[in-house]
């Protein structure tokens, strides 16, 4: 690295596009190796060639993030391929909304799944790299929702969980020199957000002018501005920053 810092290994999950490709560009551009992870490898190329033609290293990585076999396969290919990871981005997550006395039981069980089991089966994982090292960085992607939002009980609840495992990760691996911060979007124009609005039967256009109304800031964020946060918790400068829960919401509520 031109800095004269050595390059660290970042695995980002759900890297394929929206916020996860723009953490995993913005790394890259930081001088790290990327791992973009997402279910199938083939819907990593657009992000990783993009690296590539920037001057960086990537790889694409297929990985069910809640299936512990194919976590265990991936970031053993990843060190072999990149080097030993020592920052990872929990970004890959689903949405299944419905009203409570709707919601199904794979409504719920699959949100949780992706959400919490993925972020714990990745983190364990990682773990025992950063604690060789002696060095690593933690982001775990959580959102507003989980302050609560009408027909999100399993989101809002999988994304409060992820801060409550985040802080308790922080106590553990701090002696380690090791961080882990959370970072909760509010709303942010992707195509996650795009299905909510199909949700609410409203254009994305429409849904988007709507939320801005009440953002302080004036307008919905972008997949650069989560990008921006992640660049800083995981740089050698956020090193006494840990256990802590980060609204990139436009204002000090939404």
């Amino acid at each position: 690295m031109g800095n004269g810092l050595p390059e660290r290994v970042a695995i980002v999950t759900g890297a394929a596009r929206g916020i996860g490709a723009a953490i995993s560009k913005r790394l890259a551009a930081d001088g790290r190796a990327v791992a973009v992870l997402d279910l199938a490898e083939r819907t990593t190329q657009d992000t990783v060639e993009a690296i590539r033609a920037a001057g960086g290293r990537a790889i694409g990585v297929a990985a069910d993030v809640a299936d512990a076999e194919q976590v265990r396969t991936a970031v053993d290919r990843i060190a072999e391929e990149l080097g030993a990871p020592t920052i990872l981005v929990n970004n890959a997550g689903i949405l299944r909304d419905n009203l409570l006395f709707r919601m199904t039981d794979d409504d719920w069980d699959s949100v949780v799944a992706v959400h919490l089991r993925g972020a714990f089966l990745m983190t364990r994982a990682v773990q025992a790299h950063q604690v060789a090292a002696k060095w690593g960085r933690i982001v775990t992607l959580s959102s507003i929702s989980a302050l609560g939002n009408r027909g999100q009980a399993n989101y809002a609840a999988v994304k409060a969980g992820l801060q409550g495992f985040t802080k308790s990760v922080a106590i553990e691996l701090g002696p380690f020199n090791i961080t882990a911060n959370v970072i909760a979007p509010g709303y942010i124009a992707t195509d996650m957000t795009r299905a909510t609005a199909e949700r609410l039967g409203m254009t994305f256009d429409d849904f988007l002018a709507q939320v801005a109304k009440d953002i302080p800031v004036g307008r919905p964020g972008t997949p650069d501005d989560i990008a921006a946060a992640a660049a800083f918790f995981t740089s050698d400068e956020a090193s006494f920053v840990s256990g802590q829960v980060l609204y990139v919401a436009g204002g000090p509520k939404v």
